[in-house]
């Protein structure tokens, strides 16, 4: 079982997470029986993006900075998803907000159910993702303008949260 994934096929059984990942769905289903093509064709008729793979997390750093109610976590959110780029250690992220790392890593995980890394994480790939979808920026110069240090780890984060390299996830998502 993948617990987050927006479809999945199990044999000749699919599913999918909700109403929009139904038509990503549908829009993998065309693209099997009847070509790239023909998909792409009727992704633009209904705008919306060009399928997205099925193992893709539903997982968005925005959304889930919405969760917390403690208002330093949420701010420290807001704040990382607007600074992707900076130092986004657990001792910088402690010193924004005046928490010890330990203190830091306890309530950030109490309040949002994933470590303060696995955001900051989040938040790059998001990033990393959009600046894909919107230019040629070459991979280290997208790598740098969403916090990683250099595209070997850019790629492995694109592995573990969206299970396709950036590259691939540029050929499928590019405007």
């Amino acid at each position: 079982m993948i617990a987050d994934s927006i479809y999945i096929q199990d044999g000749p059984l699919y599913t999918s997470a909700g109403v929009t990942a139904g038509i990503d769905l549908a829009l993998k289903m065309i693209e099997d029986d009847h070509g790239r093509n023909l998909s792409i064709q009727i992704a633009r008729k209904l705008l919306v993006f060009l399928r997205r793979p099925g193992g893709q997390s539903q997982f968005s750093a925005h959304l889930a900075a919405q969760i917390a109610t403690e208002d330093r976590i949420q701010e420290l959110q807001h704040w990382i998803l607007d600074h992707v780029d900076e130092d986004l250690t657990l001792n910088a992220l402690g010193n924004r907000v005046g928490m010890s790392v330990r203190n830091l890593s306890r309530v950030f995980l109490k309040e949002t159910g994933e470590t303060p890394a696995d955001f900051v994480e989040q938040a790059r790939v998001d990033a990393a993702r959009r600046l894909l979808e919107e230019n040629d920026l070459p991979l280290q110069r997208i790598a740098s303008h969403s916090g990683f240090s250099n595209p070997d780890i850019i790629r492995r984060a694109f592995m573990r949260r969206i299970h396709i390299s950036p590259n691939e996830y540029r050929k499928r998502f590019r405007a």
